[in-house]
């Protein structure tokens, strides 16, 4: 969902360079776990239905499995659909949450540096983790995760940091 082809202006003169939310990919190995999760609690309806009636009633398997798939599906899209990424010409933003929201924002003029980071997994999936170190701001992580093309949000983000420095140092 990235509309840097098209930046749209905002009022005052900033404009989104790239706005969107972690990559179906980047779900992957949440939806990995998630059947690992799922295939251990149908192993142990298996196992507490062969104690409980001296063999194992398959229904249940299937239906406990099931609905453990099925939550974990359904936690990875809810999670994927609210979270959203977006820079703009002046800041950092990241927005969690259906119900309740949660915003994480930072000023481009305090990205110090940029970092890209991706597992063997990630690299496999073609997603990373683009991480922000700001000024004076330890006491939480600030990061975009599961992003498709980490590298190319990292330069974004560096090429319009520079660009808002250029501009206050300008307009000092």
């Amino acid at each position: 969902m990235e509309t840097s082809a098209q930046q749209q202006q905002q009022s005052d003169g900033e404009y989104v360079i790239y706005k969107g939310h972690p990559s179906w990919r980047g779900i992957l190995s949440f939806y990995i776990k998630g059947t690992a999760v799922a295939l251990v609690a149908g192993a142990l309806a298996a196992l507490v239905t062969r104690i409980a009636n001296d063999h194992v009633q398959w229904g249940w398997v299937v239906l406990v499995f099931g609905v453990v798939l099925g939550l974990v599906v359904l936690a990875g899209l809810i999670k994927r659909i609210a979270t959203t990424y977006t820079v703009t010409s002046r800041r950092l933003t990241i927005r969690e949450g259906l119900l309740s929201k949660r915003t994480k924002e930072t000023r481009l003029e305090r990205v110090q540096n940029v970092n890209t980071e991706q597992s063997p997994v990630d690299r496999l999936l073609r997603v990373g983790k683009v991480d922000f170190d700001t000024a004076g701001s330890d006491d939480y992580e600030f990061a975009f995760v599961g992003i498709s093309d980490p590298e190319g949000i990292a330069r974004k983000v560096d090429h319009a940091a520079h660009e808002e420095r250029a501009t206050l140092r300008d307009g000092l």
